[in-house]
């Protein structure tokens, strides 16, 4: 039987959320996944249609979720559905909601200096996920988040501090995955725009990690 993957996408249309939507359900396609594509958070009150899903991938910055909503979805993780995604479309989606973002591991709070320079560093070169990378530089928003201890970090970011000095050589976890009961959650604040994803590195380690996160 083919895994089935089910992407919810909306939000801030600035995250591009379509775009990049639609590129990891090609990504997941061509790894001879069923993916759904959804834009209503309504189908998170689907208990069944969850169940029966291997892969839910929230692609929804700076939105509002119901709490009817968000135990749907975090019922179905807890039972065994995996969770994967990327930067503000799953790490900056429900800022009011604490238990999603206790689930994911994390929330966006900043990205000093907007548009920047930086570098991308692999922590666990042992991992599937970021197996055989080395580190790689991106041109984007370099996030600051509140993060999980209990994470097991793949990939960093260090601060320079020329936008904030206070955070001068803070190292910032990039890329993680983690447990919440018994569904895997993968997650990576790469990804801005689609084009980001034009960054090989950033491409797989986010492909691969919802590919981990599957049940």
């Amino acid at each position: 039987m083919p895994k089935t993957a089910l992407i919810v996408w909306g939000g801030w249309a600035g995250h591009e959320p379509k775009q990049t939507a639609e590129l990891f359900a090609a990504a997941l396609k061509a790894r001879d996944y069923r993916v759904d594509l959804e834009t209503e958070l309504d189908v998170f009150l689907d208990a069944d249609r969850l169940a029966r899903t291997d892969l839910i991938v929230p692609v929804y910055t700076q939105s509002t979720i119901t709490r009817e909503q968000e135990s749907g979805l975090l019922s179905a993780v807890k039972a065994g559905t995996g969770m994967g995604g990327w930067h503000g479309g799953m790490g900056d989606a429900f800022r009011q909601n604490v238990e999603y973002q206790f689930a994911v591991g994390g929330q966006w709070v900043a990205h000093p200096g907007n548009i920047i320079d930086y570098t991308v560093d692999i922590l666990d070169h042992e991992d599937p996920i970021t197996a055989g990378l080395g580190s790689f530089a991106m041109h984007s928003e370099q996030y600051y988040l509140h993060v999980d201890p209990s994470n097991h970090v793949l990939a960093t970011t260090t601060f320079s501090g020329e936008h904030a000095p206070w955070i001068e050589g803070t190292v910032m976890p990039v890329a993680w995955k983690r447990r919440y009961g018994e569904g895997k959650i993968f997650y990576c604040s790469l990804g801005h725009v689609e084009s980001d994803f034009n960054v090989p590195e950033a491409k797989l380690i986010t492909e691969r990690g919802l590919v981990w996160a599957t049940r």
